[in-house]
C-alpha cells in the first residue's frame, strides 16, 4: 500500500495515519500544543528544512487541522492555528507522550509534566469509556463492523476461524 493511498483506506487508523503518521507532522503538531504558531519557531524548536515544514504545514491546512491566519503584510507572514479538528487530536498526542513517559525516560525522568488547570494537579492521561467512564485496556475491548466498513471481516468475532472451520466440516 502506498502511502498517499492510506487516506482512503477503509480503516479509521490507517485514514489517521495518511494524514498525521509521519515524524514531522507528529513534531509540528507537539509543538502546535505546546503553543508554536509561526513558520520560525516550527523550524527554530525542531531544526527541520524549510521546504519539508512548509509542505507539512500546507498538508496540515488542507485536511482542516490548522487554520493559516495572516499576521504580517509586508513581508506576508501567517501564524498556524489548531481548529477544532486538530484540538481533537489532542488524546492522541497525549496517550503518545504518556507512552513515551512510561517506557522511554531516562533516569532524569519526564521532560515535561501535565498540569490539569482545574484542580491544579499534575496528571497521566487515561483513556475512560465513554458509556460507564471505566479505564479501558486493550484487553477489554471488543470490536465489530460499524457502517463504515465496506465489508472488512469481523475480526473479534466470537466466532473464531477454526469455529467457522468446523462448521464447513459439518
Amino acid at each position: 500500500m502506498k502511502w498517499k493511498e492510506l487516506e482512503e483506506e477503509p480503516c479509521s487508523m490507517a485514514r489517521t495515519i495518511g494524514v498525521i503518521g509521519d515524524r514531522w507532522t507528529l513534531l509540528i503538531l507537539r509543538e502546535c500544543f505546546l503553543r508554536t504558531r509561526r513558520f520560525e519557531g516550527f523550524q527554530s524548536a525542531l531544526g527541520i528544512t524549510r521546504h519539508l515544514l512548509a509542505e507539512r504545514l500546507k498538508k496540515l491546512v488542507r485536511q482542516g487541522i490548522l487554520r493559516r491566519i495572516p499576521y504580517q503584510e509586508s513581508p506576508k507572514r501567517h501564524e498556524y492555528i489548531l481548529t477544532q479538528k486538530g484540538l481533537d487530536l489532542y488524546p492522541i498526542m497525549m496517550a503518545i507522550v504518556h507512552w513515551g513517559d512510561t517506557h522511554m525516560v531516562d533516569e532524569r525522568g519526564r521532560p515535561l509534566l501535565h498540569q490539569h488547570r482545574k484542580c491544579g494537579k499534575d496528571f497521566d492521561p487515561v483513556m475512560v469509556c465513554s458509556e460507564c467512564g471505566e479505564p479501558l485496556s486493550a484487553k477489554e475491548v471488543h470490536t465489530h463492523p460499524g457502517p463504515g466498513a465496506r465489508g472488512l471481516p469481523e475480526k473479534n468475532a466470537p466466532e473464531t476461524r477454526k469455529t467457522k472451520a468446523r462448521s464447513r466440516a459439518a
